[in-house]
């Protein structure tokens, strides 16, 4: 279950209806999916066969379908990171510089936990979205942010696009962010 930290305060929020509450106040989209209906031996495999792909993405056809119908997502696939990643501090790196796109950034983890650092409003300033399996995030087009893994550097994720080639990130300096 997500759990915010927001950064100025370090102050702490969990719970379902909590995190949803906080985040639809700073214009960001958070549902929760059920993984029980993902099969077992997917819940902690962070390298994944196209076939595997293929069967999450069949487990979750309803949901991610009905979130696309809603917000205008055309398409979708699976992104899958760990130590077994080449290169995967690189592309850490990249991900790592906080920036904004022209669309949505959606996930929806599977496996594993990840966190977005995300731009609130002037009062709130950045907060961290501490995801794991089941959590569905939408950041909205425009929104300063950035991803990267947790301390077990381990996540799997649906990611859903408007645009077919996906996103491209447009850097955003911005003199207040402290790693």
């Amino acid at each position: 279950m997500a759990e915010i930290r927001i950064r100025n305060t370090n102050e702490r929020i969990a719970g379902e209806d909590e995190v949803r509450a906080f985040l639809t106040k700073q214009n960001v989209l958070y549902e929760h999916w059920d993984t029980s209906k993902l099969p077992s031996e997917l819940h902690e495999k962070f390298v994944l066969s196209d076939d595997e792909k293929a069967q999450l993405l069949s487990t979750y056809d309803a949901e991610i379908r009905d979130l696309a119908g809603r917000r205008g997502y055309k398409v979708w696939d699976i992104v899958a990171l760990s130590e077994a990643t080449p290169n995967l501090p690189e592309l850490l790196k990249k991900f790592e510089q906080v920036h904004t796109h022209t669309e949505d950034e959606v996930r929806a983890i599977t496996a594993g936990r990840g966190i977005f650092i995300i731009k609130g409003d002037d009062e709130t300033g950045y907060f961290d979205v501490e995801l794991s399996a089941g959590d569905v995030i939408s950041v909205p087009e425009g929104q300063p942010h950035f991803f990267t893994l947790m301390e077990n550097k381990a996540i799997v994720a649906v990611r859903l696009f408007i645009e077919p080639a996906g996103w491209v990130a447009d850097p955003f300096e911005d003199p207040t962010f402290v790693k």
